[in-house]
Parts: structure tokens; C-alpha cells; sequence
């Protein structure tokens, strides 16, 4: 098998090139370089490990447990993640029929009255809302399918967002860092990050916020850019090597993820194409199509919080209006 590019691996697996990324930097999919090349290709074995994460990502398998499950020479670890993942499992069938079977009984006594005109507070019945009491409010994640076109089937239907927030951006002022070649969050990051320490911006700004996105979007090419915000007051100077912009803000539909989940993307697209109220809404900045991500815990990685450190969450951003 020849070595594939990483724009290659993003087009016939569709995964963005953050994710692949992200993955060399945690160690689960080791990339390698051709000599006299300057980008990451991948070789086989890189490729059968990519579908193998594909796989248990689509099973609900963390990044984390799955880590656990390559470096597991003996094989033994994956068993027992497998059966902590159907103990999980059982869980929730068990709560989702007790819902299914209540909102059975409801059907059928609305059934019983439904011409009669009489109003029926099924919810003061006392031994039905005993049970309900004692559901929790689990993510349903649950699959059961066998077959490779199944399993993609049930995960797009179970993977459907179901806690999309509406959220408004105000207007603010912002210091950008902008990369375009290998890396490039990375290397967009450094000079922004300096910049931060350099002047304690978390002690100027305490409400500081920092917001990411593709500038210029892979097309195919093996690079891409990448461009970092931080809010900062809007007298504050910034150095040359990085630039002052005004944003103005508006109306987001908002998803978090945890670092890596890049792939929820499409999901957030998804749920803007299908929803009856809103609507895509294109705005500056136009590298992403107006997306932003923004880094939840940036205040708490540059006032030193190492806890925060081994946590990041983003939240995935996308420009609407109301139709």
C-alpha cells in the first residue's frame, strides 16, 4: 500500500486535519515523514489503526479507553473495556424500556378518554411519577447492530445533537495570530500565548476569551491556516507581530466538545440545516465559513490552573439568524 498524504487520509475517511493532528499528538496515530518532503504521510499500518479508531470511536469508546486498548500487549484490557461499555449499556436499556413502557401507559389511557372531553392529570398518579423519580436524565448512546453499514447507520442517528445552545457573542476587540503552513495552530499559538503571558492579559482582562478557526480552510492542498483570538481591552496595543481586529459579534449556535471531538463539527451543520427556527447566518470572519471554536478554559490555563491543563473543552460555533 502506498503512503497516503494527510489530505488524502481526510478525503477518503473524512476527517478533518485537526483530528489527525490531534490524534499524532496524543500518541494514538503515529504519522511519518518521506525524505524531502515537509508534510506528515501515513503508511499502512497508520491507516489500519485509523479505521480501528474510527471503529470504537463509533462504539462509544473514549479516546482514553482506547489508548489503553493499543497499548494493551496482552489483549487483555480491550475485554474488559468492552464489558464496561455493555454493563453501561444495560443501564440505559433498562432506564429507556422503563420510559418506553410509561409513556405506553400514558397512550393508552389517553386513548380511553380521548372523546370524552375529560382532562386526565396522568402526572399526580402517585406510583407512576415514584418510577419517573428515579430515571436519571442519561445520554442515550446505546447500539447493539452487528454489521459495519448498521453501525454507521445507528451512530448518525444516535449522534443527532440533542443540547445545542443558543448563545449571542458580543461585540469585542480581539488580538489575532494568524499561521498558514505545517502546524499552524500550534505555531499561530506561540506568539499569541507570549503575548498573553508577557503582559498578564488574564490580570488586565480576567474575562479574557480566545476563539480559533481555519483561515484559509483545507481545499485539498496539504497545508492549511489557522487564526487565534484573544479579547483584550479595547485601548490595549498590541505588538507587530500580531494584529488588532474589532469583531462584531451576534447570534451562535453552540456545542462542546472535548478536545478532539472534531468530528461533531458536521453534527453541529447538521442541526442548523434541520432546524425549523434558524438559519445559517455567513459573517466575518469568513475563514471558516464565520465557525469559530472557542477554548472554555483559557482563563484558567494562563492564570496556572494545571488541573484545567489536562481538561480542555471547546465550544464549536456557528453564525445564525432567526428565519
Amino acid at each position: 500500500m502506498k503512503l497516503m498524504t494527510i489530505s488524502e487520509v481526510t478525503k477518503t475517511f473524512n476527517v478533518s486535519t485537526r483530528m489527525l493532528r490531534y490524534y499524532d499528538e496524543i500518541g494514538l496515530l503515529p504519522s511519518t515523514r518521506k525524505q524531502d518532503y515537509a508534510y506528515r504521510v501515513y503508511d499502512e499500518f497508520a491507516i489500519r489503526r485509523l479505521q480501528q479508531i474510527i471503529t470504537l470511536r463509533k462504539l462509544r469508546i473514549s479516546l482514553k479507553k482506547i489508548a489503553l486498548i493499543f497499548n494493551d500487549i496482552k489483549q487483555t484490557k480491550i475485554i474488559e473495556i468492552f464489558q464496561e461499555g455493555i454493563d453501561e449499556l444495560d443501564d440505559e436499556i433498562t432506564a429507556l424500556q422503563t420510559i418506553r413502557d410509561i409513556l405506553s401507559i400514558f397512550i393508552t389511557r389517553l386513548n380511553s378518554v380521548v372523546h370524552t372531553h375529560i382532562k386526565l392529570d396522568m402526572l399526580d398518579d402517585a406510583d407512576i411519577m415514584s418510577v419517573i423519580q428515579t430515571l436519571s436524565l442519561s445520554k442515550i448512546n446505546f447500539k447493539g447492530e452487528c454489521s459495519v453499514d448498521d453501525l454507521n447507520k445507528a451512530n448518525e442517528t444516535l449522534s443527532t445533537l440533542k443540547n445545542v445552545r443558543i448563545i449571542y457573542l458580543p461585540p469585542c476587540t480581539v488580538a489575532a495570530s494568524h499561521y498558514f503552513g505545517e502546524n499552524p495552530e500550534d505555531n499561530a499559538g506561540k506568539p499569541l500565548n507570549e503575548f498573553i503571558r508577557s503582559i498578564e492579559l488574564q490580570k488586565i482582562k480576567p474575562d479574557l476569551r480566545m476563539f480559533g478557526f481555519n483561515n484559509p480552510s483545507p481545499t485539498g492542498n496539504e497545508t492549511y491556516g489557522y487564526e487565534l483570538w484573544v479579547t483584550i481591552p479595547d485601548d490595549l496595543d498590541v505588538p507587530s507581530s500580531l494584529q488588532k481586529k474589532s469583531f462584531e459579534g451576534g447570534l451562535y449556535a453552540a456545542h462542546c466538545i472535548k478536545m478532539g471531538h472534531f468530528h461533531e463539527w458536521h453534527l453541529l451543520d447538521q442541526w442548523v440545516m434541520n432546524s425549523s427556527e434558524y438559519e445559517y447566518d455567513a459573517r466575518e470572519p469568513l475563514g471558516m465559513n464565520g465557525c469559530l471554536e472557542e477554548h472554555l478554559n483559557a482563563y484558567s490555563y494562563f492564570a496556572g490552573n494545571e488541573k484545567a491543563k489536562q481538561f480542555i473543552q471547546l465550544d464549536l460555533l456557528t453564525p445564525i439568524k432567526i428565519k
